[in-house]
């Protein structure tokens, strides 16, 4: 179809998207292993919420289990287990200083940051309260910080203005580092009314790319059609762009995991459509959508930056 035939299609890109320096870390950690040790180096659980990253790092020899108890009884004392971006319990890592694994800690260090969190307030004798979502590897591994029921779960207002404490004087909590930056305010602030003496974190746990990619969104919803997120389902930060797009003005917004998801029936007739990416999503997904978009419209693409980003954390010393 020529140019001239095609409709036009204003998108707006916002900036910054996509991988963000915590996942960057992670799958570095992982191709760095597997240059330094050779195939196989496992990995305990997707190391980023992507399936075009995992299976990229598969077929460079990565194996990805869900527990240590999945690893081969013969495994060779040098092959590195390599522990996701989302954090582990405790329990994880001492099994494996039992089994003398050489082991490699891929956790984001924003997240290392509300575990250390966790663990002082348990060490000063505060009750601590976790804002996130029941079953995220985050949430597990942060709540595994501690012995179980040590920390208490607030997912929504309704936990929040129920949750009891023995203390009112010895409270703090603690966030998920990929929420709602607006719904967990929101949270905070039935929290800081119901215990006036809560302490909060020295420097808010939902991280930098999180808020970054949220307000980046904001800047593009209310001018949006429809907003794209190029994520994963089961990537939390993903599906908060998406619930932002939608509370930020924008009338349609779709989580999308590639070019193949794009609704093409659902863009006729729509003029600006709005695209960005979850922080584990790699630009070459974006690339690709770009180019799928651009056969079936005439583009005029705006990158529209909220922010730019400047952000690099250490590897671990191993393989440093």
């Amino acid at each position: 179809m020529s140019d001239i035939t095609k409709p036009g299609l204003k998108l707006l890109l916002a900036t910054p998207r996509g991988f963000c320096a915590g996942v960057d870390r992670a799958v570095l950690i992982v191709k760095r292993a597997l240059e330094i040790y050779g195939p196989p180096v496992y990995v305990r659980h997707e190391i980023v919420h992507n399936k075009r990253v995992v299976n990229d790092l598969a077929n460079k020899g990565a194996v990805f289990i869900e527990e240590l108890s999945d690893l081969p009884d013969n495994l060779d004392e040098k092959t590195p287990v390599i522990f996701s971006a989302h954090g582990v319990p405790k329990a994880v890592t001492h099994e494996a200083n039992r089994l003398e694994l050489n082991w490699l800690d891929a956790t984001c260090p924003l997240v290392s940051k509300v575990h250390i969190e966790a663990q002082q307030h348990f060490s000063n004798g505060y009750e601590i309260l976790m804002i996130g979502h029941a079953g995220h590897p985050e949430v597990i591994g942060t709540m595994g910080q501690l012995p179980e029921g040590k920390i208490k779960l607030i997912e929504n207002i309704e936990d929040a203005e129920s949750v009891e404490v023995s203390d009112v004087s010895k409270v703090a909590y603690i966030s998920q580092t990929t929420l709602s930056v607006d719904d967990t305010s929101a949270m905070i602030s039935v929290l800081k009314r119901r215990f006036p003496n809560i302490i909060a974190p020295h420097k808010q746990d939902i991280c930098y790319a999180t808020t970054n990619r949220q307000a980046a969104v904001k800047d593009i919803a209310p001018q949006s059609d429809m907003v794209l997120v190029i994520g994963a389902q089961n990537s939390s930060n993903s599906m908060r762009l998406v619930e932002v797009s939608l509370t930020s003005g924008c009338p349609e917004a779709y989580l999308i995991t590639g070019h193949e998801d794009i609704p093409l029936k659902k863009l006729e007739g729509i003029s600006t459509l709005g695209l960005t990416a979850g922080a584990s999503a790699p630009e070459s997904l974006m690339e690709e959508v770009i180019e799928e978009l651009s056969t079936h419209f005439s583009l005029a693409i705006e990158e529209v930056v909220h922010t730019t980003e400047s952000v690099e954390f250490k590897l671990p010393k191993q393989i440093r």
